[in-house]
């Protein structure tokens, strides 16, 4: 009764959600600060003086929240870790001010940048050549390969961890085909410079898309969006989910040419019409609104990551030094299922990977100070 295709999906697997006793969650990269209050006001207001459009559909397009994406962007220079704060609003720093002005049609929404990425994959990746991507990064990759049939050319990453970007220019040279990688990566952290993936972009076939996954660049590295002005074939994805807090409304969106853009929207609307409903736009749009509240929790979460690699530096553990709000570690003599299994033993879950190469690490999100302690107690024991 079912289809074929069914059996060659190997779903993606996120971080447990418990049910049987409260945890402290350290193992889906959320964001420990909750969103602005106003965020909360702006739904409640909507709720209760338009409750009439629950009833009715959104507007496909999302205008106003491709407005209020563009205009955060612009004020903030796409890096919160590294933007200024003048009161209630944001200038980007000087190495992250863009050359030009971000417009809404240069933005596509979508219900969280998995369903984005999605709309990516179906929209650019053809199955007649393989998609070239890291071996290690982020891994719903593969299973939108699988979904959509796109064959896939996974490049190991260096012994160093980083990525091997001459092998990958190489493969994608070869069978003209399209790129796709996380910047800063997942799980590993490490993030390229902004010259680094400008030389990928000018070395990589120019008819095929480079698509970069930006979910973690607002936690201090360079975002690419300033090299839209001179590559027509980038895509840059982006969340909700980790640097606005708003993981709980599944909010993603690209950031690309208004040419790719209209092509995304155009599969969209072939699959649904109204991914962005009434009170997750309403969120949304607050939220871009108090960016500076959400600069100064990168910028936390940034001080207390660089503080929590240097207290499991000085134990003795093995860390990649990280641009994201978590995380890439190893103790040697202790295997990452004893030390998942001990942490979460003690109140705390973290992420461990089974996947062969990786198995000895674990993955941990940087949370408020109280949890980063209550953590580092944990840890002394082992």
């Amino acid at each position: 009764m079912l289809a074929q295709r069914l059996n060659n999906l190997h779903p993606y697997v996120p971080g447990e959600q418990p049910t049987d006793r409260e945890y402290i969650k350290l193992n889906a990269n959320e964001n420990p600060y909750p969103p602005h209050i106003s965020v909360a006001e702006a739904v409640k207001t909507a709720a209760e003086n338009h409750i009439e459009k629950l009833g009715l559909y959104p507007d496909p397009d999302v205008t106003d929240l491709r407005q209020a994406i563009a205009d955060m962007l612009n004020s903030t220079g796409g890096v919160f870790a590294n933007a200024n704060i003048n009161g209630n609003s944001c200038t980007p720093s000087e190495k992250n001010k863009i050359p030009f002005e971000i417009t809404k049609d240069m933005i596509f929404c979508g219900n969280g940048s998995d369903e984005v990425l999605s709309f990516v994959f179906y929209t650019f990746f053809d199955s007649d050549r393989p998609l070239v991507l890291p071996e290690f990064t982020y891994s719903f990759y593969p299973v939108y390969c699988e979904y959509y049939n796109i064959p896939m050319n996974p490049i190991p990453l260096k012994q160093d961890w980083t990525f091997n970007v001459q092998k990958m220019l190489e493969e994608a040279n070869k069978t003209n085909s399209s790129l796709i990688f996380a910047n800063p990566n997942a799980p590993t952290g490490i993030a390229l410079t902004r010259a680094q993936i400008a030389d990928i972009l000018r070395q990589a076939p120019k008819d095929r898309i480079v698509v970069v996954d930006e979910a973690y660049a607002d936690f201090g590295t360079e975002s690419c969006i300033p090299l839209l002005s001179e590559f027509n074939n980038l895509v840059i994805v982006r969340t909700f989910s980790k640097s606005l807090s708003l993981a709980g409304m599944r909010l993603g969106f690209i950031i690309s040419s208004p040419e790719l853009i209209k092509a995304v929207f155009t599969v969209k609307d072939s699959f649904n019409h109204f991914p962005v409903d009434f009170l997750a736009k309403t969120a949304a749009i607050a939220s871009c609104k108090s960016a500076w509240y959400n600069v100064e929790n990168a910028k936390k979460i940034v001080e207390e990551r660089d503080s929590f690699t240097k207290f499991l530096k000085e134990k003795g553990w093995f860390v990649i030094d990280s641009s994201t709000n978590f995380v890439f570690t190893k103790k040697d003599g202790v295997s990452g299922t004893d030390i998942y299994k001990a942490v979460k033993k003690a109140g705390i879950l973290i992420r461990h990977f089974n996947t062969p190469g990786i198995e000895d690490f674990v993955r941990i999100t940087i949370g408020t100070h109280e949890q980063m302690n209550a953590l580092k107690n944990i840890l002394e024991a082992i």
